[in-house]
């Protein structure tokens, strides 16, 4: 039975504002609260949206009966913790990425839901767009591939303050911040929900002033390809990313996004897609967060395919922490 979702947001930076932009071209969701630490600060947040309750108390939002689902959109360090509070009271839950800072933790989130018969899921908007089957439907026509590059190196608005001395969440350790939990997991997404998980990985990174990781590169081994993974907080790339095969190549301006691509097969260029505003692209994943809770029996696989793959990623975000010593204290 499809019923109307009424959800909270944990969180008030821009992200969260894109989130609730995208439910609100659904039709399926009603925002009922914001959580914020002041009121004050929620209160500025919320009234672009028309909601009128502010909680400040994280423990009364995961008991208010009222709400159906949670989206968490705080620093990194408390996605588990939150996450796990509002599935245990009752609560579907969409998690920014990165869900967790281990992949068990990601794993005793996804029980916990089955458990109780929620819905858990990383918000990653690459894995819900219309964008992806038409690049999987590319890639297949690339004939024998050799080489791809996933290039995330987007200049952080936050970095001038870091120059300055200050330490925002983003590059704070404590917060579990870094470029790797930032932007390599996009890159990391696209290789395994492409590829999927290498025969081995070589990886480095570069750490700032903090312990935090501002760029860093990863090398995947396939049988007979070889995916280069980059991404950095501190420079701005303008090449993208590029998927080479034996018929022509793929070439990704966002692949976050999924936008602006262009695939070159014997010679000929075609835009498969171009630029999609940031709202819409938010859309497909609240869509398919609301589709999960609302026809679970129907959609139990594709659902299933979902927690897969983001347990894989999360795997290998782990192997990569670990060669490259990225630690969160």
């Amino acid at each position: 039975m499809i019923f109307l979702i009424k959800y909270a947001t944990i969180g008030t930076s821009w992200i969260t504002k894109s989130f609730i932009e995208g439910c609100n071209l659904t039709d399926g969701f009603e925002l009922k609260a914001v959580y914020s630490r002041t009121v004050e600060k929620g209160r500025e947040f919320a009234k672009d949206f028309g909601c009128n309750r502010i909680i400040t108390d994280i423990n009364e939002l995961a008991k208010d009966s009222g709400i159906d689902a949670v989206y968490i959109a705080s620093p990194n360090i408390f996605h588990y913790e939150q996450s796990r509070l509002m599935l245990e009271n009752g609560k579907h839950v969409i998690c920014e990425k990165p869900a967790v800072t281990k992949s068990e933790e990601l794993t005793q989130l996804i029980q916990l839901a089955k458990d109780n018969n929620l819905i858990f899921m990383e918000a990653i908007m690459e894995r819900y767009l219309p964008a992806r089957a038409m690049l999987l439907h590319a890639i297949d026509q690339l004939g024998d591939i050799t080489t791809a590059t996933f290039d995330f190196c987007q200049y952080s608005s936050k970095y001038p303050a870091f120059e300055k001395g200050e330490t925002p969440n983003i590059f704070n350790p404590k917060m579990a911040g870094g470029a790797l939990m930032d932007l390599g997991i996009y890159c990391i997404y696209a290789a395994v929900d492409y590829f999927g998980l290498p025969d081995s990985v070589s990886a480095s990174a570069d750490f700032l002033r903090t312990g935090a990781d501002g760029s860093g590169c990863a090398t995947l081994k396939y049988p007979e390809k070889t995916v280069n993974l980059i991404y950095s907080k501190t420079e701005q790339a303008e090449t993208g990313s590029e998927i080479i095969g034996s018929n022509g190549r793929i070439q990704i301006d966002s692949i976050s996004k999924l936008t602006d691509i262009d695939v070159v097969l014997n010679g000929e260029k075609t835009n498969l897609i171009g630029d999609v505003p940031k709202a819409e692209l938010m859309s497909f994943e609240a869509r398919a967060f609301a589709e999960f809770i609302n026809n679970f029996s129907s959609m139990n696989e594709q659902y299933k395919n979902v927690t897969e793959l983001t347990i894989s990623v999360h795997k290998l975000m782990d192997e990569i922490k670990k060669i490259c010593n990225i630690k969160f204290s």
